[in-house]
């Protein structure tokens, strides 16, 4: 039997040992009891008794009894004989001149652990296993074969050959498949009998066309014009007249459901049309209900980009300018206007009570004629507006751009599946009447509904004065602005959509939030009663302010935190700014020998290397879950990856005469194996890597984690990326949101278009994290807060602690439970003056607890809430404020601790933390030096592929930085130089100079044993 899915490597090792246990297996799987104990204490002689106990410890482990039982590692050895109280372990050898023994003992251990066979019930137990877990999770067969070996050792059945064990994953497997592929098909053919043959159509390439109807679909939009939204709604109409839509995929998984999709979405209209059915028809179906939403999500996005790029931005730049253009008339006739009303106010003082109307005109022409007074009171009335002011002048200018939003105005209100809350209901509406004011110029004020005009509309919908008829063009343009306001807060949604959609609809509810109350509140500490979690954190607050106080006091005249009063006579906290850290001597040799003696290698080779320790790059699967036919597929991998980390393309890794590096090799892996799903799994076995050096304890446990943006201008034509000369000058660009934890690994990662703000986003990326232990305080930095994160962040059970600049200008805030008098905190009780309304917190608990559910299980995204809890204003609705209340208990608990006088631990953590994320970002420039380190792939997908790959590259450098700054470490202590523990935590695996990134690359296989020999420090230095 073929066992093609698993590598040589994996296929010799299995029940083998992979090599030492760790000392949590070893404690795990090898620890005698005392029944083991007993067992083994009837043995005679103590190498039968630790061979016994090698045996024991062996079909825990590995599920099998060898033929060579002493074939164990020797640390397994001396474990055992340390337990057995044996000083010897060296007599195990003995163990093996007696063959009979050996095997007695094997059926003994058989028979009392209830060890059983392969066969009958217990095979068809597996099948069921494997068939169920293929049947829900689609994963592929080599994640099939490693938890039916987990099952195995879990059931006490022995391992049986590994080709016996393929064919039951492969069986299972091929049957799942079919089952799916079966149910798919059939609903497909219940909804439509002809909607196979409709999407089969779609693989066919239309006559002058280069690309199948399928191809055509996929293309998503990438320019920003109205023509161009028009386009991707045709998209949107297209795919949801194929009907796809329609069929009930209930039956199937969802996950298997993706996994169809994803394939057909990135095979070849060749591929798919050479698939057997019903797997073509099961592929389309999935493919076609996920470009459906893929459409939407585009369309919409447009949408909201179009509207700030296109009419948002260039109408307040247009009023502005015209505004300054009319500055000179505005001032002359104000100069006119003041001088008059100067005069005035004199004749009116000089006469009294009785004004003569004709005297104080004659004052009024000694300063300007007649007319000249009403043609200043005219021009200032047209520049200056009543009400609206700026706001009403750039609605004005908005107006003016109705042939912008006008080519797509008939399909926006028809095509998307809209959907609305109550208070959105109204708008829709009007969106569905806007197509039919296109052809005319005159609309009735009882066509439109006022109640959805805004002040600033007012004057530009309805004119200078209250008339019948009102302004086409900005009646229209109204409308959109309301709806992607709207669309933004989430009132207004389209029903199909991934990023578009009711966040209020996935948040959990009825059978299945009573399903999940408990498990989730439990897993986030909130399943007490409001009134006793309250009372816990009004305690911890309380304290907290009573500690300061007291830390003030003590810390007397020289104290770092400052009273201040205000000329408003209010009272504020500040605090100086830290001191930096002395760089001892010591610290300075340490850095600069270790530098010198870590190798200088070429980026490939360090991904080749950390491959050989980890194995990582097989984590690289392709799409369709079968398994690689091709060898030497991690080196095509490694070439894939540099070229996107570097942003070089595929030219300088390909070697023609290499087979694993040909363009075409390279051009397949791209599309069918690094994608934004397998750089999750390969990073999560580079993060558990980083942990396991020694050295990245002494930096941080992994549970302090920070959040940071990194921006890359994006030149080419592109709906994912959005303007801000800040950072993009006159482009547009993205942002790369990343999570890196205290160990330097990178944890997680969101791509986000444009430069949104920070607190969106932070919550959805620590939510997404790739692997590592959950972090318990989150760093980031001052754009990233509001109390409302606060609250969310708190809820979901971590300690938000974001770096506040204008520390003096928070407001911090006292709790009192009702029924005990306010806490006296000296001399901050003026600073402590603003009260939390507990009272709030309580009425909206239930809710709040829920979306905290949600998000834990990823029903919604954080990025939703978070914008349907906030209404037009930017103010947070009731159930927003009621979070916001919460978040200020941590909020201020967190602001307390930044100023505590007496120790500066927290705030240099946050500073420490912040400034590795700055320091591995300029990494990550490093790294990604290719086309002046701009990103330019056109579609989200694309760059989240790309800043997926440098993640992961960046990943796989700061591992080899580490590990060979943990030899050099050890090396120095060998050779007698004694080396503080704080020194080494301020050690940083973050240096590149010993890393060639340019040039050509090749990619050739590290030494087979062992690491690279350190270099000479005295041979030449480079400073970290």
């Amino acid at each position: 039997m073929s066992v093609e899915f698993l590598s040589e490597e994996q296929a010799g090792g299995f029940g083998r040992f992979p090599g030492e246990p760790s000392r949590a297996d070893l404690e795990r799987f090898f620890y005698l009891d005392d029944a083991d104990l007993e067992l083994i204490a009837k043995r005679r002689g103590d190498h039968n008794r630790l061979g016994f106990a090698v045996q024991l410890g062996t079909i825990r482990f590995l599920g099998v009894l060898l033929a060579d039982p002493l074939d164990v590692p020797w640390g397994v050895v001396d474990y055992l004989s340390a337990r057995l109280g044996i000083a010897d372990p060296s007599i195990v050898k003995k163990y093996m001149r007696r063959r009979p023994t050996v095997h007695e003992h094997a059926r003994e251990i058989r028979a009392v652990y209830g060890y059983r066979d392969l066969v009958g019930p217990v095979l068809e137990d597996l099948s069921a296993y494997v068939y169920s877990r293929a049947w829900t999770h689609g994963e592929g067969p080599t994640v099939l074969f490693e938890l039916a070996t987990a099952w195995l050792r879990r059931e006490r059945v022995l391992l049986p050959g590994v080709t016996t064990l393929v064919r039951v994953v492969q069986s299972a497997r091929e049957a799942a498949q079919s089952g799916v592929y079966g149910v798919v098909a059939t609903a497909a053919s219940a909804v439509d009998p002809q909607l196979p043959v409709v999407l089969r159509g779609l693989l066919v390439t239309d006559p002058g066309e280069r690309a199948s109807r399928l191809e055509a679909l996929r293309a998503g939009p990438t320019r920003v014009s109205g023509p161009e939204l028009d386009k991707a709604l045709g998209r949107v109409a297209a795919v949801r007249a194929l009907g796809a839509g329609a069929v009930d995929l209930s039956a199937v998984p969802p996950a298997r459901v993706r996994a169809l999709a994803r394939y057909g979405i990135g095979a070849k209209a060749q591929s798919l049309r050479r698939l057997a059915e019903p797997r073509r028809t099961a592929t389309l179906v999935a493919t076609v209900t996920a470009l459906e939403a893929n459409a939407v999500d585009d369309a919409l996005d447009l949408f909201d980009l179009l509207m700030t790029t296109r009419v948002l931005g260039p109408s307040r730049r247009a009023a502005a300018a015209e505004q300054l253009a009319k500055m000179p008339e505005l001032a002359k006739a104000s100069r006119v206007l003041a001088r008059v009303g100067a005069r005035l106010l004199r004749v009116l003082e000089e006469s009294g009570d009785h004004v003569d109307v004709a005297a104080a005109w004659t004052a009024l022409e000694q300063v300007a004629a007649r007319d000249q007074i009403a043609e200043a009171v005219v021009t200032v009335g047209q520049l200056v507006p009543e009400g609206s002011g700026t706001e009403g002048a750039m609605r004005e200018q908005m107006a003016r751009r109705f042939r912008t939003v006008a080519p797509f105005l008939r399909l926006l209100a028809t095509t998307i599946p809209w959907g609305a809350t109550v208070p959105g209901q109204p708008l829709l509406e009007a969106l569905a009447g806007l197509d039919a004011l296109r052809g005319r110029r005159k609309v009735r004020r009882e066509e439109i509904n006022e109640e959805l005009i805004p002040p600033a509309w007012h004057s530009a919908v309805f004119g200078r004065s209250d008339e019948v008829e009102v302004d086409r063009d900005a009646w229209v343009v109204c409308v959109l602005e309301q709806l992607r306001l709207h669309l933004r807060r989430r009132d207004v949604f389209a029903t199909t959509s991934t990023r578009w959609a009711d966040p209020r609809a996935q948040l959990l509810d009825g059978p299945a939030w009573d399903a999940a109350r408990g498990p989730a509140l439990r897993s986030l500490s909130l399943d007490v009663p409001v009134s006793e979690h309250l009372a816990g954190k009004v305690e911890l607050l309380d304290a907290a302010w009573r500690g300061l106080a007291d830390a003030i006091v003590g810390a007397g005249p020289d104290s770092s935190v400052r009273l201040t009063e205000t000329e408003g006579g209010k009272v504020k906290l500040s605090a100086a700014p830290l001191d930096a850290l002395d760089v001892p001597e010591s610290l300075t040799v340490l850095r600069a020998r270790v530098a010198g003696m870590l190798p200088r290698v070429d980026l490939p080779e360090i991904l080749l290397e950390v491959h050989a320790w980890t194995g990582f790059l097989h984590a690289y699967t392709h799409v369709s879950g079968a398994g690689p036919r091709m060898s030497d597929l991690p080196v095509s991998v490694a070439a894939v990856l540099i070229a996107e980390a570097c942003n070089v393309g595929l030219t300088p890794v390909v070697a023609e005469g290499h087979p694993a590096l040909t363009r075409d090799r390279l051009g397949h892996v791209d599309a069918n194996y690094v994608r934004a799903e397998t750089h999750t799994a390969t990073n999560a076995l580079l993060i558990a890597a980083q942990s396991d050096v020694p050295i990245a304890a002494s930096w941080g446990g992994g549970l302090l984690a920070s959040v940071d943006g990194l921006r890359f201008v994006v030149p080419v034509r592109t709906i994912n990326a959005a303007p801000n000369p800040k950072y993009f000058g006159h482009g547009r660009g993205l942002t790369w949101f990343n999570a890196v934890n205290d160990q330097v690994a990178g944890i997680g990662s969101v791509i986000v278009p444009g430069t949104v703000r920070d607190s969106l986003y932070v919550l959805d990326t620590m939510l997404n994290l790739d692997g590592g232990p959950k972090p318990e305080m989150v760093a980031s930095d001052t754009a990233s807060y509001s109390e409302m994160v606060f609250g969310i962040f708190t809820l979901l059970g971590y300690r938000f602690s974001p770096r506040i600049a204008d520390l003096a200008d928070q407001r911090l805030w006292r709790a009192t439970l009702p029924g005990q008098a306010p806490g006296d905190y000296g001399a901050l009780n003026d600073v402590a003056r603003h009260k939390i309304r507990l009272e709030k917190i309580t009425a909206h608990w239930d809710d709040m607890t829920r979306v905290a559910a949600s998000l834990v299980t990823g029903t919604v995204r954080a990025y939703d809430v978070l914008r349907m809890l906030t209404c037009d204003n930017g103010a947070p609705n009731p159930l927003g404020a009621a979070i916001a209340e919460y978040g200020r208990i941590a909020k201020t608990l967190h602001l307390l601790a930044l100023v505590d006088p007496t120790d500066e631990t927290y705030r240099r953590s946050i500073n420490t933390q912040l400034t590795v994320q700055e320091s591995r970002h300029r990494l990550a420039r490093a790294i990604f030096h290719g086309r002046r380190g701009q990103i330019y792939q056109r579609y989200r997908e694309g760059q989240e592929d790309q800043l997926g790959a440098l993640g992961l590259v960046l990943n796989a450098v700061v591992l080899w930085n580490t590990r060979y700054t943990d030899a050099a470490v050890t090396a120095l202590r060998k050779a007698g130089q004694e080396i503080p523990e704080v020194d080494v935590a301020r050690l940083s695996p973050l240096a590149d100079q010993h890393i060639n990134m340019l040039g050509r690359y090749a990619f050739t296989a590290p030494a087979p044993d062992g690491l690279r020999p350190l270099q000479d420090p005295a041979a030449g230095q480079i400073e970290l």
